[in-house]
């Protein structure tokens, strides 16, 4: 304990943030891929008038509420923390993080709320067009929320469309457009989405595989598989193709965050793509000369060619971002961290210079000193950094979890190709082992999920704002004692919401779909004399 008292009030406030989003990330994904799901199911049962699609659909509907309750109230704690924990940040760019969520909030979240109600409702209510309307209507605004709020991070990656104002000293939205369509927002939003279709149908193909093992709805397991198969297949096929536009994004925008994923200290021509590697714990900083892998396989030339489009583009490792010197592709070299340190400090100097100038009256020189001060502001974060040094994210944290989620990755590619040759061309429910193999790698793509997370928050360290904003800039005056009391509070809540969320699924689980019973049993026949 003596331990954890010691840490600063910033890393508990990032701990607590983790705690928060990590839980978050743990129900909404199931929500997005469920409600895309149970959408095409009852599609299929509007069209068709099978009264099977329509239990299949409310059956997955019941799993959908369940994590959509406690993914909205993990959600809200979220959004309180940047102005309890991250007061500094809020100020400093809240003009332009607080428009999407905003947006987020009045127009996709209610939207998403408004139909819900319908959609559990209004069964026997409405006509079918109207709440089959209303279910894709919840999926529609399970999305729009997902990328409002990936907008406002990805703007915290790559800041754009906004300008800063020394009297106010806060950042302002100047370009709404630029802020929404930028190309690492929706890079981010393709891959997240696609990463929730995925954990859907993992799930719905894990929890039907369990119904063949236990030989019970087996019908209903088998329409479910095929649905639910055919959906993850091309989601994850997509995984890929998005992976491809963030890695060119994080290259040109992150360098850093790309050699970190990479393990990559010294910058090369042709660079590979580590397939699978060791990095040597022996390496203790990133110009000490010893070699950063214990062993690794890669591909020839494929980072290269990812991140820049050329089969022999230079590809900057840590040493070279931090010691500049080096070629950028618009033709003009690279600074180095000195470099783009004093840069920061002159404009944090004029940043104050200006506003004693404005107090004493002083028009002329507070004209010149903002001048400064927006020549020098790409570069403003660099001057609250001490060295080269903590440029540098975590690397083990960051090259496993980018690795381990790539493997994974592929292994569903494979393991739905596999699944759709069972349905098709043999018989599923003999098929034992890939009914546990199913079952057993629901975990897996939630444990991707959080993987994918790690690797771009823990990457872009030491930025809260790339290059604008550090991490421990950004956090609230707030003791560590009252940090520490609400991590635990927020610990304990969230770990019993997740363990009554999966006790009232596995209930349910067992519980099964509802059963139709045969039309001439449906209705007894009359007794005769």
């Amino acid at each position: 304990m003596d331990i954890l008292l010691s840490l600063s009030s910033v890393n508990w406030s990032r701990g607590q943030f983790a705690l928060t989003a990590g839980y978050h990330w743990i129900f909404i994904p199931l929500t997005i891929g469920l409600a895309l799901i149970m959408a095409i199911m009852e599609s299929i049962y509007v069209k068709t008038g099978d009264e099977k699609w329509k239990n299949i659909t409310k059956f997955w509907q019941k799993l959908f509420g369940i994590n959509f309750a406690i993914g909205i109230a993990t959600g809200i704690i979220l959004e309180f923390q940047f102005g309890t924990n991250w007061s500094n940040y809020s100020w400093f760019v809240g003009d332009i993080f607080g428009a999407p969520l905003a947006i987020e909030g009045i127009v996709a979240f209610f939207l998403e709320a408004t139909f819900v109600s319908v959609m559990f409702f209004g069964w026997n209510r409405v006509s079918k067009g109207v709440h089959l309307m209303s279910t894709w209507l919840v999926f529609v605004g399970a999305v729009l929320s997902a990328f409002w709020i990936l907008v406002a991070n990805a703007w915290m990656q790559f800041p754009i469309g906004m300008q800063f104002n020394p009297d106010t000293v806060r950042n302002e939205m100047v370009d709404f457009w630029a802020v929404v369509l930028s190309p690492v927002a929706y890079n981010k939003f393709l891959q997240t989405v696609f990463a929730s279709f995925a954990v859907g149908a993992s799930f719905v193909v894990g929890v039907s595989c369990w119904y063949l093992l236990k030989k019970r709805h087996t019908d209903f397991a088998l329409k479910s598989i095929k649905i639910a198969s055919f959906i993850g297949l091309a989601t994850f096929i997509m995984l890929a193709v998005t992976g491809d536009g963030s890695a060119y994004q994080v290259s040109q925008k992150q360098p850093m965050k790309l050699a970190a994923m990479e393990g990559l200290y010294e910058g090369t021509e042709g660079a590979g793509l580590v397939a699978i590697g060791m990095l040597n714990p022996a390496k203790k900083a990133f110009n000490d000369e010893v070699d950063p892998y214990i062993f690794k396989l890669e591909i020839p030339k494929l980072l290269s060619l990812l991140g820049y489009r050329d089969l022999n583009a230079f590809v900057p490792g840590i040493r070279d971002i931090i010691e500049g010197g080096y070629t950028l592709q618009d033709g003009t070299t690279a600074l180095s961290f000195e470099e783009r340190q004093a840069r920061g400090k002159i404009a944090i100097q004029a940043l104050a210079d200006y506003q004693v100038a404005k107090q004493e009256g002083r028009d002329a020189d507070a004209a010149n000193y903002e001048t400064i001060l927006q020549d020098n502001y790409a570069h403003f974060g660099y001057g609250y950094l001490e060295t080269g040094e903590d440029l540098i994210p975590h690397v083990p944290i960051t090259f496993y979890s980018f690795h381990l989620m790539v493997i994974i990755g592929m292994y569903f590619i494979l393991f739905f190709v596999v699944v759709l040759y069972y349905l098709y061309k043999k018989d599923m429910r003999d098929t034992k082992w890939l009914q546990y193999v199913a079952l057993w790698s629901i975990p897996l793509t939630y444990i991707a999920g959080q993987l994918g997370w790690v690797v771009a928050e823990m990457g872009r360290q030491p930025w809260t704002i790339q290059d604008i904003l550090p991490v421990h800039i950004s956090a609230s005056a707030v003791s560590t004692g009252h940090i520490i009391t609400t991590f635990t509070m927020f610990a304990v809540l969230f770990t019993a919401l997740l363990a009554a969320n999966i006790t009232i699924m596995v209930k349910q689980i067992k519980k099964g779909p509802d059963t139709i019973e045969p039309e001439s049993a449906a209705v007894p026949a009359p007794e005769t004399a």
